[in-house]
């Protein structure tokens, strides 16, 4: 385990909000008041786009730096680490300037791609664990290379990182989600880099987990408690939320409810199993991959219902878990690769005058939570054995309701992490070496409701097929 000082500052570099916290070096665990926040509001068009102001976030998530060395929590940091949204892509100039915004992993333009019949789709995505879909660098670059002339291509923590340390590096878990990543060597896969039409020198180094960097000279003045302190690079936000729920061996499973949802389990990435078709594979660090399936319809799904409804409750008072006769397919963001159901797909089946926005709202939670049943049961097989499941993330905490129904639909005992900010926690514990514990409550399926859940799940099934078909139409 590498030492500190006793403290760890951890910069989250979320798509709803950019946070700097200050943990304890001894279990990652938050110091209470030391945290910062900067409210993100992504710009979303007609077009499909999806971006962040890459000024405005990074002056932002400097702004808390600023917040907490006013109240003296920037004192005794002996490590500066980062939790990352995957998937981001910036182009950038011939003096490293950016040219777009941040386009991020919600964005659906692109461009189609005819590689012919000799491209092996499924050995391409056995190697990178991702698949030829929008959501990669193998297709945003041709999109952005036929738009316009960039020089290079960086994802927003590359740029956060090399804002913060002068050097424009790539972690092995953030390169690991653009898709041009060789998984079993941790270098970029030369097919994939021959789809996107670039050499490896316009995309950002990749670093070992072992490399650190040090605050660059500009912010000595600023905050010189930082000065010298070693900056680890960062871990994609999927990854970093795994192991800061305690879920970090092949036997247990996370699911994270944040903007989006995940279930994910994480193992070696040496003799790791064959990775199915259905299922991503990123990695953690140099010895460690993470297998999972995410879902576009979560924690922005109850918000949107409970602002949309005026709920006075973020809970659905007074509707029993697999109980309501109302089913809601989850598609209103579309779905993630393989799947191509587009954004606006969401669909609400067996409606009638007596049902209320509570009703409606559980109907969702219900859908979100067979969606992400549906991924656990891969994992199970994949892995051979019924796993764990320890639950985290800000959507898990803020719904007690949404914990017992995904404790139902999973049909086997849950453990929630006590400490809502999982992907802070995460991203200190794979640099240092920590192993958190979830700590937290323990679930166990309350009979009947699991009942009702496994009535629904076929009918749910069924009419999920019919929302896929009508789709495409």
């Amino acid at each position: 385990m590498t030492k500190t000082d006793g403290r760890v500052l951890a910069l989250d570099l979320g798509t709803s909000s950019a946070r700097a916290l200050v943990l304890s070096e001894a279990d990652a665990a938050p110091i209470p008041g030391a945290l910062a926040r900067h409210k993100i509001s992504p710009t979303y068009g007609h077009d499909g786009s999806a971006t962040l102001d890459l000024h405005q976030y990074v002056e932002g998530l400097l702004g808390c730096l600023d917040e907490l060395q006013q109240n003296g929590h920037l004192d005794e940091i002996g490590a500066i680490v980062l939790s990352s949204q995957w998937h981001s892509i910036v182009a950038l100039d011939n003096k490293g300037g950016a040219l777009t915004p941040v386009i991020t992993w919600a964005d659906t333009r692109t461009v189609d791609l005819d590689l012919g019949t000799s491209f092996d789709e499924r050995a391409f995505h056995a190697r990178t664990g991702a698949w030829l879909h929008r959501l990669y660098w193998t297709r945003r670059i041709p999109w952005l290379l036929a738009a316009g002339s960039p020089a290079a291509f960086a994802g927003l923590p590359d740029l956060v990182l090399e804002r913060l340390t002068g050097e424009r590096v790539a972690s092995v878990s953030i390169a690991s989600g653009t898709g041009t990543l060789d998984l079993a060597t941790g270098a970029y896969d030369d097919e994939a880099l021959e789809i996107a039409g670039v050499k490896p020198d316009r995309l950002p180094s990749i670093v070992a987990s072992g490399w650190t960097g040090t605050i660059s000279a500009e912010y000595a003045r600023r905050w010189p408690g930082l000065v010298g302190v070693p900056v680890h690079p960062p871990t994609g936000d999927g990854a970093a939320s795994n192991v800061g729920t305690g879920g970090y061996d092949i036997g247990t499973a996370a699911v994270t409810v944040g903007t989006s949802a995940a279930v994910r389990v994480v193992h070696p990435i040496d003799d790791a199993p064959e990775l199915p078709w259905e299922l991503w594979r990123y990695r953690v660090d140099d010895q460690r991959a993470v297998t999972g399936m995410a879902f576009s319809a979560a924690g922005n799904l109850h918000a949107w219902l409970t602002g949309l409804l005026q709920l006075e409750s973020d809970e659905p008072a007074g509707v029993e878990i697999g109980a309501s006769h109302a089913i809601a397919i989850p598609f209103m963001a579309g779905t993630r690769p393989p799947a191509t159901v587009p954004g606006g797909s969401g669909v609400y089946f067996g409606l009638s005058f007596d049902d209320t926005a509570a009703d409606l709202l559980a109907a969702s939670l219900q859908g979100a939570s067979l969606e992400i049943d549906r991924g656990l049961r891969q994992l199970d097989a994949l892995f051979g054995r019924k796993l764990d499941v320890v639950l985290g993330g800000g959507g898990i905490d803020a719904s007690e309701w949404w914990r017992r129904c995904l404790t139902a639909t999973f049909d086997r005992p849950t453990t929630v992490c006590a400490e809502p900010e999982v992907g802070a926690r995460g991203a200190a514990a794979v640099a240092l070496g920590l192993s958190p514990s979830p700590g937290g409550e323990h679930l166990t399926p309350v009979p009947a409701e699991a009942e009702r859940v496994a009535a629904l799940r076929q009918r749910y099934e069924t009419l999920r097929e019919l929302a896929v078909q009508a789709s495409a139409v």
